[in-house]
């Protein structure tokens, strides 16, 4: 049974309408935030005849799967001197926080959650019965806290199974814990791991009357019980090797604390040199006599100068190594000092030591076996691999907002781990996945030393990967129904692993070990399980394979002449080609390329033109080519947010309007307004907007497990592969419908029925006036807007983003749609640009490349 705060929750009476522009302008339907390239350019590893050159590009980076960071402006916090503000990128959202309504966040969200909880009397003391009777009691409870407890809490009641007795006996002395205890080792958990911090620079005086009792409470040392006596469980030996590595940062002894103390675990100059401020670094530098140009240099000075000493090295004498906090974390019992003349060089060391403990004072630093024991609990809650501490929010955030969400059935299992063992193993496939994109993705330039790497943790994940495929699939067809495993699979350790074979795959490529590339890629495509999305680009690298190299690698004996043996790799790179095109999992956005490689194949083997296929109903047209002059204003000195350089927008002068100042796009778009067209400047958004109208119940389908609490704006597997094939047979005869010309009817039942309501939903933009909506999907061909919609449904969270920026429609002299992107000097398409405009264009759809010249610049 879940609890209270999970169950369907009755539709508020009022809900907040999104951004408004007003009556004439558009909606400010953001565009998606600029994010770090993660699985959406290798998800789709676009292969052409390019890649027979020696130098393939190397994969684009793809994310932690473990902890996203989340940039925080928690003002007036602690924040310890090295761990420096900067300007960084907005991060992706993760699972979670994408199904959920946008909400205030930081300062505003919380001080309107501080006041919404001082209106509430004393009430219900667990987390869950105050969030579902919202009542908080000040002094007592906070929004981390609650959220913490929230998700331990859920845990516990239903999958208790999955931790043993010592653990469970930690969370009992969690919940003894006092509230500013809690309090303070939360806000500490959401900041970054194996990181101390200087108590006396911990300001949470709001939240904490005595700050140093909550840190003894924390770092005071706790007897665990005994352990069973009953033996483990012997388990196959490759599964054993996997599963002890995540064990390794969850062992306990006999003893545990929440917090670790500095005065036991800071041992190295180097660490303790970290924790000072500038100012502070400066002044030990000076009275140490050595010199450098910034922070790091005099650090590294004082680090040589407390361990060297003239005249010592040279009687041969042993340093002992020290290792920086991210790498040893000051964990493991300090390596002893010789006895012997080191002496002098140990007491320079622990001089120095002794001296910048008594600057920053006693420091806290969280354990790392508890530590990693509460982000257990936090990926069994979210059943996501990706969380943040807005993650940990969003829920309660999205709870006080009081807006009105669609109707769904809320349905959580309490089986996607059946045992503490798949648990485990799944968080060491995360480790090992992780491994591989450290090496590949974030070390600079890769070697082959590197590819070796991958290839040795290809080779001792492959038994347990083909193990589990066949588990699944024995799944897939005994027990689950109605697509219940599709999701949940995305917790199986077989997914990491396949996503590792993908990897490797690419590696042998690199390496020019061809043969095992191509049989790599036949085993991918054989199973139906995992990464479906990932099968276009398995195809058009498998018949790249056999069109260029396997007839020298694996030679037919039915073949004797070279020429006959490319041809029959040829035919086979063909029937590839065929297959991939018939695949109901091979996404569209791939068809275009195949189709062309398909094409060409049978040019070359001559196959006669009537047996030949036929793809003109989708051949691409060039994007038109618009010219669009104006006036552009240059300003001088403009300084960018937070002290950055000048924004690259352009500014122009909107004279079809009111000769105001306006960006290139509003300029274009009222260009084309004076030749009869009408518009936004949307980047996609009416696009989700429209989507959102035309799938509204397929969004809310009853399946299991992607529904989780009751204030979702969608369903979890919404941008992720699973997502189209779960849904498949409802998507195609909706897309049917959508052909026929059914979408005019579609978008007046669901505004009809929700607009009232301003019903949450995701990419739904309830600014937009219905006429505009219904005149635009009438200017549409229905079989146009069915393929939009068809790629929108496969890669809903790759393809977001590239949208042209206008969409523009009229119905005189006959019903059209135009999709125009605007480009100013220098501009170049992106590669989601590019992939939009060959969708639209292949079918059928109108688009133009908009260039804005400047006819004149004002410079103010």
């Amino acid at each position: 049974m879940m609890d209270a705060w999970l169950r369907k929750a009755k539709p508020s009476n009022t809900g907040k309408s999104p951004q408004s522009n007003g009556k004439r302008t558009p909606p400010t339907d953001e565009p998606l935030s600029k994010r770090i390239k993660k699985d959406q350019v290798s998800d789709s590893d676009q292969d052409s005849d390019q890649d027979l050159e020696p130098d393939i590009p190397p994969l684009k980076p793809l994310p932690d799967k473990w902890r996203v960071d989340s940039a925080r402006s928690d003002v007036g916090e602690d924040e310890t001197p090295h761990q420096s503000e900067t300007d960084v990128d907005p991060p992706r959202r993760t699972t979670i926080e994408s199904s959920l309504p946008e909400v205030k966040s930081e300062r505003e969200a919380f001080e309107e959650y501080e006041s919404f909880r001082a209106s509430q009397g004393d009430g219900d003391k667990d987390a869950a019965s105050r969030f579902h009777s919202r009542k908080w009691v000040r002094g007592k409870t906070s929004l981390y806290v609650d959220a913490f407890n929230l998700a331990l809490g859920t845990v516990l009641d239903e999958e208790s199974h999955l931790f043993d007795d010592k653990e469970m006996y930690i969370f009992d002395q969690w919940h003894k814990l006092s509230y500013e205890a809690q309090f303070l080792y939360v806000r500490l958990f959401l900041r970054k791991t194996a990181s101390w911090h200087r108590i006396a620079r911990l300001r949470y005086h709001d939240d904490i009357q005595d700050t140093e009792a909550a840190v003894r409470e924390l770092q005071e040392s706790r007897s665990l019980p005994l352990p069973p006596s009953t033996p483990p469980p012997i388990l196959e030996s490759t599964k054993t090797r996997l599963i002890s590595t995540a064990q390794d940062d969850c062992v306990f002894d006999d003893k545990f604390m929440f917090a670790d103390m500095s005065e036991h675990h800071i041992t190295s100059v180097e660490e303790a040199t970290t924790l000072l401020s500038l100012d502070e670094v400066k002044a030990l530098a000076k009275e140490a006599k050595v010199q450098g140009k910034n922070k790091a240099d005099l650090a590294r000075s004082i680090c040589r100068m407390s361990s060297q000493q003239t005249g010592l090295l040279s009687m041969g004498l042993r340093r002992s190594n020290t290792f920086d906090s991210a790498d040893s974390s000051g964990r493991n019992t300090p390596e002893t000092e010789s006895p012997g003349p080191a002496g002098e060089d140990s007491n320079r060391r622990k001089h120095f030591l002794e001296k910048i403990l008594a600057i920053t004072g006693p420091c806290i630093r969280l354990s790392l076996p508890v530590f990693k024991l509460f982000e257990r609990v936090h990926l069994v809650f979210y059943r996501s691999t990706e969380w943040t501490e807005k993650s940990l929010t969003t829920i309660i955030l999205a709870k006080i907002s009081r807006r009105n969400f669609p109707k769904y059935i809320v349905s959580r299992s309490s089986t996607i781990f059946s045992s503490r063992d798949q648990l485990l193993e799944f968080e060491t496939a995360m480790r090992r996945e992780y491994a591989v994109d450290n090496v590949l993705e974030f070390n600079g330039p890769v070697t082959d030393a590197d590819f070796r790497r991958v290839v040795d943790v290809f080779e001792e994940i492959y038994p347990r990967w083909k193990t589990l495929l066949q588990e699944e699939q024995e799944k897939e067809e005994r027990f689950y129904e109605s697509g219940e495993g599709a999701y949940l699979r995305r917790l199986n350790p077989a997914h990491s692993y396949t996503r590792i074979v993908h990897k490797a795959a690419h590696v042998f490529g690199r390496l020019k070990e061809h043969r095992r590339e191509h049989a790599l890629l036949i085993e991918l495509l054989d199973q139906r399980l995992f990464h479906l999305a990932r099968r276009g680009s398995w195809y058009q690298r498998k018949a790249l394979l056999e069109e260029h190299y396997m007839h020298a690698l694996e030679p037919d004996p039915a073949y004797k002449d070279v020429e006959m043996q490319k041809k029959h790799w040829k035919r086979i790179a063909a029937t590839t080609c065929e297959t991939a095109l018939e695949d109901r999992d091979c996404h569209l956005i791939y068809h275009y390329d195949i189709q062309k490689r398909l094409i060409k194949l049978e040019k070359q083997l001559k196959i006669p033109k009537r047996l030949q296929h036929d793809f003109g109903h989708v051949r691409l047209q060039k994007p038109e080519e618009h010219f669009v002059e104006g006036i552009q204003i240059k300003k001088d000195d403009i300084v960018g947010k937070k002290g950055r350089g000048p924004s690259t927008k352009t500014i122009w002068v909107d004279e079809e309007e009111d000769g105001g100042e306006c960006s290139v796009e509003a300029m274009s778009l009222s260009w084309y307004r004076s030749q009869g067209w009408k518009g936004y400047h949307a980047e996609g958004g009416i696009i989700r907007t429209l989507f959102a109208y035309l799938f509204f119940d397929i969004l809310f389908l009853y399946i299991p497990n992607v529904f989780q609490t009751a204030y979702q704006t969608c369903p979890l597997d919404l941008h992720t592969d699973a997502f189209y094939p779960t849904r498949a047979s409802e998507i195609n005869h909706r897309l049917v419908e959508i052909a026929n010309g059914g979408a005019a009817k579609l978008v007046e039942e669901v505004d009809e029925r929700e607009r009232e309501n301003r019903t949450c939903v995701v990419g739904l933009n309830w600014d937009y006036e219905l006429d505009d909506l219904l005149e635009l999907v009438n200017s549409f061909d229905g079989a146009a807007l069915a393929a939009v919609c068809k790629v929108m449904a496969q890669e809903y969270g790759q393809r977001g983003g590239g949208i042209p920026d206008l969409i523009l429609w009229r119905t005189e002299p006959t019903k059209e749609v135009m999709f125009a992107e605007v480009k100013s000097a220098n501009d170049r398409l992106s590669d989601t640009q590019r992939l939009w405009i060959h969708v639209l264009t292949g079918a059928g759809i109108k688009v133009a490349l908009c260039n804005a010249i400047a006819k004149e610049v004002r410079e103010v």
